[in-house]
């Protein structure tokens, strides 16, 4: 890797043909559309670690990440480039509508069939806190009945350092302040810098793992009644987009909920899902 030096200095700009490699690369193995409108955005975040790392300009930068044999560069790379802006209680009516007619209507579901495996998936999770936020309402929603549920939420992003944020499960007071007061003293112990600390509690009710939303197919065992999958889609194209929300599909229950962000939409055109509310739908 080519060292710092008053003659090896980045370059400010990117040129289109450096941009068009990186975004190909990042469309390629993420699935996320680099558009014109986002070529600041590459150079704003990967500016500072090119120039840390000694690299000339994007070229060279390009070269290193594809000839790493262990990923890393890659992993770094989209670490960078991901927007992981998230807080607790996020497009507050989706939980809502949880608290008041998801959970009710699929657990009374389930009993009728004998069943008590309840499955969620947090697709996209970033930093944890839709996650937190969803094990919270089932904790509450079951009360002490939970210890007879076979409850799993799974939560999975393509970033290891957002990950690893929510595995730590620490938060700013500002990420958790629109959860409810009593819950956040029930869930959360608040240390001595002023952050706040998910309790063991609520983090042994989620899974965190690493996983790319652009496999070709999902190797879940068992299908989910429930999937959240918020503010990713809109980083996809129409035929990624369309492709994604088939393995989608694949992957729930009949009657299973799906959960996107208010500024994505399914299209009309599509037959999976049902309409029932802003940014929710229903399998059909």
């Amino acid at each position: 890797m080519p060292r710092n030096s008053p003659d090896n200095c980045l370059s400010a700009t990117i040129t289109d043909r450096e941009f068009n490699l990186i975004r190909t690369l990042v469309y390629d193995r993420f699935g996320i559309n680099l558009t014109e409108q986002k070529r600041s955005l590459v150079v704003g975040r990967l500016q500072k670690l090119l120039r840390d790392t000694g690299f000339k300009n994007f070229q060279d930068y390009y070269n290193h990440v594809i000839s790493d044999p262990s990923d890393q560069a890659l992993v770094s790379l989209i670490n960078r480039i991901s927007t992981n802006y998230t807080y607790f209680n996020r497009e507050k009516a989706h939980f809502d509508l949880m608290q008041q007619k998801t959970l009710p209507e699929i657990s009374a579901k389930l009993k009728a069939l004998g069943r008590r495996d309840l499955r969620i998936w947090s697709a996209g999770c970033s930093s944890g806190e839709e996650a937190y936020m969803l094990a919270i309402l089932i904790c509450e929603f079951f009360g002490n009945e939970y210890g007879f549920w076979d409850g799993g939420l799974l939560a999975t992003d393509i970033s290891e350092w957002v990950l690893s944020k929510a595995r730590e499960g620490v938060y700013e007071a500002e990420q958790i302040k629109k959860i409810p007061k009593y819950l956040t003293g029930k869930y959360f112990t608040k240390k001595n810098d002023g952050r706040w600390q998910a309790n063991e509690r609520l983090k042994k009710e989620v899974t965190f793992r690493k996983f790319n939303l652009m496999n070709k197919t999902f190797p879940f065992k068992k299908p989910f009644q429930i999937i959240f999958c918020r503010n990713v889609m809109i980083y996809f194209d129409e035929i990624t987009r369309t492709e994604l929300v088939r393995r989608f599909y694949e992957a729930m229950e009949p009657d299973g909920y799906f959960f996107i962000g208010h500024s994505e939409t399914l299209g009309r055109q599509q037959n999976l899902f049902r309409y029932l509310m802003p940014a929710v739908y229903q399998r059909i």
